[in-house]
C-alpha cells in the first residue's frame, strides 16, 4: 500500500479550515432547517439495516463536499481496499487486519477454509451444548477481558429475544475477586460451563480468574474439567495442561476488539444458536459490502468517520455520547469505548511523527431513558458541546407497545430539544410550579434557557435482530477505520495497554516482599500503605 497523505497536509483540510472560520463555526441548525425544507431528505442515508439522519449535525452540502474531498485526498478508498485484500496495514506488528474475513461467505474472503472450519466446528459444538436435556448445562460463564469480554457481554443481552431460555450467561473480566465471587456463589458445578477466552492463554487477569474457577469447580464436587471447561485460544498446549481439550482458535490478524465474529463469539453462539449467529455474520458482511462498494457521498461508515473528524479537529469537540434507546443495547456504549478509544487513541502517525491535532474523542453513554435522568442536563445546558448519537429501534420484541411508544417519543424529543433549545423569552412565558416564588422571574428565565444548536445523529433500526446487530457493529468498526485513516494512524495496535501490564508484573512481587528500591516516591509510598 502506498503511503497516504495525512489529513492536515491536504488542500481539502485548508479549505475546510477556511470554511469553518468563515461560516462553519457559526452554523445554526435552526436557520439551516428554515432555509432548506429538504434538509432531512438531503442528509439522510440508508445502509443495510440502518437508516441514518445526519440532518441535525453542523454540516451542509458545502462542508460535506469538502469532507468527501478530504477522504479522496487521503486515499481512504485505497486504504479500505488494502485492508479488505489482506495487506499488512497494521504496520507496527506487520499484520493484516481481517475481521471482515470472519463474516465473509465461504470462498469469498481471505483464509476462507480456515475460518469456516473453525466456525462450523464451533457452531456444531455450541448446538450440542444448547441441547440442555443432554448436556446438563444451565449456566455459561465467560472468563475473558477486553474484546474477549466486551463483545460477547454486549451482544448476548442485545439478542436476548433470540436467546436460549434455559441457559443463563455470566461474564467475568475483572481480576478483582469481587467480580467472580458472587457469580460462583450462584452456581452448581454440574450445571456450569466455563469459557476461557484468551488468544495466548496467558492473559494475566483471565488466567487468574480461570485458575480460581477451576479450583472452585474441583473443591465443590466437580471432576471432569474437559466437560465443563472450553477455551477459545490458539495455545492448545497450555489449554490441555490446564485440563481443557475442547478449543476453538483464531488468528493474529484478528484484533481483540474486532474478535466477536471469531471463536471469541462462542458465548453468543451458545445463546442464540448457529442459525442466528450466521445471521449476525451475514449482517456484518452486508455492511462490509456497503462500505466496499458504495460511493463516498452515500457511504455511511465513511460519512460518519468524516463527521467525527469535522467535530474533533475543526469544532474541537472532545467527546461523543452514545444514547441507545433500547435496553438490549445497554452495554453498547462500553463496547464502543474500546472499539474507538483503543483503536484511535494514538498520538503519532504511521511514520512515527507526533500529531499536531487531536485524535479519538472520549466515547461514553447510557441507554435512554436512564441517561436523561443522569447526564442529559449537561448535554442541554452545560458549557461543553457534546454531539449525541441516538439509536432507535422501531419494533420492539416485547409485548408492551405503550411503553415502546414512550421510549421512542423520548428519543425524538431529546434530539429535538438539543437542536431547538429554549430562549429566555420563551422561558419567561412559562409557568414553573417547582420554582421559588421569591426568585426574580427574569433571573429564573436565564436558568431555564437552553442554548440549543447542539448536534446529534439518529440511527434507526427496524428491529434488533441478529442480522441488524451485525450491521450496526460493522458500521461502527468501519467508521473508526475511516477516521483513523484520515489521521494517518495505526488503528489496529494498542501499545498503550502494554506498559501498565509490564509495570504490574514488576510490582506484583514487591507487594509480597515490600521492596521499594528504585520506585518513584508516590508508588513507593502507596505500596507501603497497602502492605501496612
Amino acid at each position: 500500500m502506498n503511503p497516504a497523505i495525512r489529513c492536515d497536509r491536504t488542500r481539502a483540510w485548508s479549505l475546510l479550515r477556511q470554511f469553518h472560520l468563515e461560516e462553519g463555526a457559526d452554523f445554526d441548525l435552526r436557520a439551516a432547517f428554515a432555509e432548506d425544507p429538504e434538509r432531512f431528505d438531503t442528509l439522510s442515508f440508508q445502509a443495510p439495516e440502518v437508516f441514518a439522519d445526519l440532518s441535525k449535525n453542523l454540516i451542509d452540502s458545502r462542508s460535506l463536499a469538502l469532507l468527501v474531498e478530504l477522504a479522496r485526498e487521503c486515499a481512504v478508498e485505497q486504504r479500505r481496499d488494502a485492508m479488505l485484500a489482506g495487506e499488512p496495514i497494521n504496520v507496527t506488528e506487520g499484520r493484516p487486519v481481517l475481521h471482515t474475513a470472519l463474516r465473509a461467505p465461504r470462498g469469498e474472503g481471505p483464509f476462507s477454509e480456515q475460518v469456516h472450519d473453525v466456525l462450523d466446528r464451533m457452531l456444531a459444538w455450541a448446538d450440542r451444548i444448547r441441547d440442555t436435556a443432554t448436556s446438563g448445562i444451565r449456566h455459561v460463564v465467560n472468563i475473558g477481558i477486553g474484546g474477549s469480554d466486551l463483545g460477547p457481554q454486549m451482544a448476548v443481552p442485545a439478542l436476548e429475544a433470540y436467546a436460549h431460555r434455559d441457559l443463563v450467561f455470566h461474564f467475568v473480566s475483572n481480576v478483582d475477586g469481587h467480580d467472580i465471587a458472587p457469580v460462583l456463589a450462584r452456581l452448581d458445578p454440574s450445571e456450569t460451563l466455563f469459557v476461557i477466552a484468551s488468544k495466548t492463554f496467558t492473559t494475566q487477569e483471565t488466567m487468574a480468574n480461570a485458575n480460581l474457577a477451576r479450583d472452585w469447580f474441583l473443591a465443590h464436587g466437580g471432576s471432569d474439567t474437559r466437560k465443563h471447561f472450553v477455551a477459545t485460544t490458539t495455545n492448545v498446549e497450555a489449554a490441555a495442561a490446564f485440563g481443557i481439550d475442547t478449543t476453538f482458535g483464531f488468528w493474529d490478524w484478528v484484533g481483540g476488539r474486532y474478535s466477536l465474529w471469531s471463536a471469541i463469539g462462542l458465548p453468543i453462539a451458545l445463546a442464540i444458536g448457529a442459525e442466528n449467529f450466521r445471521a449476525m455474520l451475514a449482517g456484518a458482511h452486508a455492511m462490509d459490502a456497503h462500505f466496499a462498494q458504495t460511493p463516498l457521498e452515500r457511504n455511511l461508515p465513511i460519512l460518519l468517520g468524516l463527521l467525527d473528524v469535522w467535530y474533533r479537529n475543526f469544532h474541537d469537540f472532545g467527546s461523543r455520547s452514545i444514547a441507545p434507546y433500547h435496553q438490549g443495547l445497554k452495554r453498547f456504549p462500553a463496547y464502543l469505548q474500546q472499539l474507538e478509544m483503543e483503536s484511535n487513541g494514538k498520538r503519532v502517525d504511521l511514520a512515527g511523527e507526533s500529531l499536531p491535532f487531536s485524535t479519538s474523542p472520549v466515547v461514553w453513554g447510557e441507554p435512554g431513558t436512564n441517561g436523561q435522568h443522569a447526564y442529559f442536563q449537561m448535554l442541554h445546558q452545560g458549557t461543553d458541546v457534546i454531539p449525541v448519537e441516538f439509536i432507535l429501534v422501531r419494533t420492539p420484541t416485547h409485548g408492551h407497545p405503550g411503553l415502546h411508544a414512550k421510549l421512542l417519543a423520548n428519543g425524538l424529543a431529546q434530539s429535538q430539544a438539543l437542536m431547538l433549545g429554549k430562549t429566555s423569552a420563551q422561558a419567561a412565558m412559562e409557568r414553573t410550579p417547582t420554582a421559588s416564588h421569591a426568585i426574580d422571574p427574569e433571573m429564573l428565565a436565564h436558568h431555564r434557557t437552553f442554548p440549543g444548536n447542539r448536534p446529534s445523529t439518529t440511527l434507526l433500526l427496524e428491529k434488533l435482530t441478529p442480522h441488524a446487530l451485525g450491521c450496526l457493529i460493522a458500521l461502527y468498526e468501519h467508521r473508526v477505520f475511516v477516521s483513523g485513516a484520515l489521521w494517518n494512524i495505526n488503528s489496529f495496535d494498542q501499545w498503550g495497554v502494554e506498559l501498565g501490564k509490564a509495570l504490574c508484573n514488576e510490582l506484583l512481587p514487591r507487594l509480597e516482599s515490600g521492596k521499594v528500591d528504585g520506585l518513584d516516591g508516590s508508588t513507593a509510598g502507596l505500596l507501603r500503605m497497602l502492605r501496612a
